[in-house]
């Protein structure tokens, strides 16, 4: 007899263990009580990507005159139809992983899961009616939701969550959006290209403050968002929201982070604005399924804890995806790959996770994607490290395109020329990083990146040239006496 699973939550990494788990023969029951797909297909990747390319739209027809097309006339967004094919496109891709889950036969049941014990999960479906489930082995993949302050809570109105941000209907005449990590940038520049007067507080000195993104990327993506006018207050966060007749008036103060302010800097700032839109992070979706009674081991925010293998404290139970929370990485890409991993562990594989090598990509204008270690992380760990940038707008294709915003800089160890680490501010970065990724994770040398011949005119020879001036052979440089 087959080994019979039970995934708890469809997102990016309950679906795709699943559809592992079934390649290699077990018998599955996968079970959401939303929608299938999860946060990136539903709330997230897809939806914010989708609004993001009728923004860049928005943004080359700005510059159309200069690429030589004359454009008569207002250009503004029709939201409606924006919103329609925003959600023809989740539907086309829920439709397509739905086929593949019968394909394998796979049994997926659209309710409520609640875990009695590690081998049996009670399921509450649409009805009102309840089955249990019976299994041997259990993955956890509830995901998780956006993060609420009890100060100023979601109303869907005036105090949004980025799910509530992908379904607005109307353009908003100005927003302040608290939080300047990934989901606050992406936002800011979607909004601002709609037409929203954009507002962003981030409490660090600087936007992206996360370990894994470059300095420098940072930079850019702040001084392009000057270039758009949007209005950044870094070393602050929200004091105090008083929503009156159709506007919020929002009081920032100094961030518990802020460092060395000057006097005026101190001061409390009041901003008045049509919505806010909070990006502070997550929280877990743990609560009230009957985790509490299996003993499964949780850290103090209520994640889930788990090692490389995928593997909880609770013999044969495994959790993959936004449940294990910040101390492994939120990612939908990551959460692909935890899948695949707890699938083939739990029919007696022995897969491990390198966090080490997961790609970062942000879909600012333009794009940042990082992956290996920064310059810091990279002293901090003994290297003898070495920095070298390539600026685009070097490059014959990003001048063609009009594209010349950015910078690609490979982290080497000055010795052995290894790359130990790739990051990119750019025109297409969330693609050109997977080069950086190979690079890394094949042990590569500045040498084999610029011995490797590289199409033109391509954004990808970026790379290329980087590595050259690792290596004190840099091509499209101005000679150095």
């Amino acid at each position: 007899m087959s080994t019979r699973i039970t995934i708890l939550g469809a997102g990016s990494g309950g679906y795709i263990a699943a559809i592992r788990a079934a390649q290699l023969g077990a018998q599955l029951t996968l079970i959401e009580r939303d929608a299938i797909g999860g946060t990136c297909l539903n709330w997230g990747c897809i939806p914010t990507k989708t609004l993001k390319t009728t923004a860049e739209l928005m943004e080359k027809l700005s510059r159309a005159r200069e690429l030589g097309v004359e454009v008569d006339g207002e250009v503004r967004p029709n939201m409606a139809r924006l919103m329609a094919r925003k959600q023809e496109v989740i539907d086309n891709l829920a439709t397509a992983i739905l086929r593949i889950l019968n394909s394998y036969k796979i049994q997926y049941m659209k309710g409520e899961g609640y875990v009695l014990e590690p081998t049996k999960v009670r399921v509450k479906g649409m009805d009102n009616g309840t089955v249990d489930v019976i299994s041997d082995k259990l993955i956890l993949a509830m995901g998780s939701r956006p993060l609420s302050i009890p100060a100023f809570p979601f109303d869907g109105e005036r105090i949004l969550s980025s799910d509530d941000a992908i379904n607005l209907r109307e353009v908003p005449e100005s927003i302040l959006i608290l939080g300047g990590g990934i989901i606050g940038c992406e936002f800011a520049f979607i909004l601002n290209r709609l037409g929203s007067r954009v507002t962003l507080v981030e409490a660090m000195p600087r936007l992206m403050p996360m370990p894994s993104i470059d300095k420098d990327c940072s930079a850019v993506i702040q001084r392009e968002m000057r270039k758009r006018k949007i209005q950044v207050l870094l070393n602050r966060t929200i004091q105090k929201v008083e929503l009156t007749k159709g506007r919020v008036q929002a009081t920032t103060e100094p961030s518990p982070f802020a460092q060395g302010l000057k006097e005026s800097e101190k001061r409390p700032l009041a901003l008045e604005v049509e919505k806010i839109l909070v990006c502070i992070g997550r929280q877990p979706n743990t609560e009230g399924i009957g985790l509490d009674q299996l003993g499964l081991e949780m850290d103090t925010g209520g994640w889930i804890v788990a090692n490389e293998r995928m593997e909880t404290n609770v013999p044969n139970v495994y959790a993959v995806g936004d449940v294990l929370g910040p101390s492994k990485i939120m990612l939908a890409h990551v959460a692909f790959a935890e899948g695949m991993v707890a699938a083939e562990n739990a029919l007696g594989g022995n897969g491990r996770m390198n966090y080490d090598l997961v790609p970062t990509a942000v879909f600012t204008f333009p794009e940042v994607a990082s992956v290996g270690k920064t310059e810091d992380q990279a002293r901090e760990c003994g290297f003898d490290v070495r920095a070298d940038t390539f600026l685009f707008r070097a490059l014959g294709r990003a001048q063609a395109t009009g594209e010349i915003a950015g910078q690609v800089k490979i982290i080497s160890d000055a010795q052995t020329k290894r790359i130990l680490g790739v990051h990119i501010v750019g025109p297409h970065a969330a693609d050109l990083i997977s080069e950086g990724t190979v690079a890394i994770k094949m042990g590569a040398t500045a040498s084999d990146l610029a011995e490797t011949i590289h199409a033109h005119p391509t954004f990808s020879e970026a790379l290329m040239e980087a590595s050259h001036k690792a290596l004190d052979a840099g091509l499209h440089y101005l000679k150095e006496d």
